[in-house]
């Protein structure tokens, strides 16, 4: 039996034009399939994220209660809120609350991140440490510190008066009260702030310190010039994220000061007011919730371009 030898067109590799056909069609399958992943994310994304946002600036301009029909009042419910008494000392009380917790929410965590990445021993006992406070419940948190703040039985008092130290109302005293707040929150938070410090720390490298040793800087003058700038990208990030989180303050004045406290109530505590308590009016709560994603909006964009024009 004979066999013909394949010919010389048969053993040829396929011509360029079917490879490009082949390499595009292994393309669109990869990208397709990417795409259909993305798609479950862009989906939750805009089901639980964008619809809220456009439905809140839609009931932004209505007036509803959630039981009658709603009636739509244009601008009503914006000249409304500014119109309250109580608008200008929610956003002062709320940028009060936001420069304190910055202060003590910024600077703290970093300063634990810094002492805790220098241990050589039990490193990871002390970072469960610093962040066991993350892992109990906002509502948990906020009642422990109620108990600590009781000004009959409280722990804080019995201390001072143990001390000698004369004792405070602390959520009741005009004085106290934002302080009492940011003191929880602080404690509460810094723990997730602590580890993101401590995440960027271990990517220093270790050469740089060593170069800093030898050359004689001082601790101070090490955190300075080599731990600063390697950390600035976090420390700016950390910043605004803080930001955001602080201005919308809400389980820790709600819990211990109450929603008609002049001295604590935020913007949050307001939208709580209007939807539930004094008003029961979701369009007017909606209208400062708007106001507030504005200013909280407006202050990313420039927090984010001032960056980017000091990088540049």
């Amino acid at each position: 039996m004979t066999t013909l030898a394949p010919s010389v067109s048969e053993l040829a590799p396929p011509p360029a034009r079917t490879r490009a056909a082949g390499r595009l069609r292994r393309r669109i399958a990869d990208n397709l399939q990417a795409y259909a992943f993305l798609s479950v994310g862009l989906v939750c994304f805009a089901l639980f994220s964008w619809y809220p946002l456009v439905k809140g600036i839609i009931l932004s301009f209505q007036q509803d209660n959630f039981v009658t029909d709603p009636e739509w009042v244009g601008l009503d419910n914006y000249r409304a809120v500014l119109d309250d008494p109580l608008f200008l000392t929610a956003w002062k009380n709320t940028f009060e609350f936001t420069g304190l917790a910055l202060l003590f929410g910024f600077a703290v965590p970093f300063v634990i991140a810094l002492v805790v990445n220098e241990f050589r021993h039990a490193k990871g006992f002390f970072r469960f440490a610093v962040y066991l406070p993350v892992m109990l419940p906002p509502i948990v948190s906020v009642l422990l510190w109620r108990f600590f703040y009781d000004p009959g039985s409280g722990l804080f008092n019995a201390v001072l008066s143990g001390v000698g130290l004369p004792t405070s109302d602390w959520t009741q005293s005009p004085k106290m009260a934002m302080i009492s707040l940011v003191l929880v929150a602080t404690w509460a938070n810094m723990g997730g702030a602590t580890i993101m410090y401590l995440a960027g720390l271990a990517t220093i490298p270790g050469e740089l310190y060593e170069a800093a040793e030898l050359d004689g800087a001082s601790v101070w003058q090490r955190i300075r010039h080599v731990t600063l700038p390697q950390m600035r990208f976090v420390l700016l990030i950390l910043l605004l994220l803080q930001v955001i989180a602080t201005m919308q303050v809400f389980i820790e004045p709600y819990q211990l000061t109450g929603t008609t406290n002049p001295d604590t109530i935020t913007v949050m505590i307001l939208i709580y007011r209007y939807a539930f308590t004094v008003n029961n009016d979701f369009g007017m709560a909606a209208a400062m919730s708007v106001l507030l994603f504005v200013v909280l909006a407006a202050f990313s964009a420039l927090y984010v371009r001032l960056t980017r024009k000091a990088d540049a």
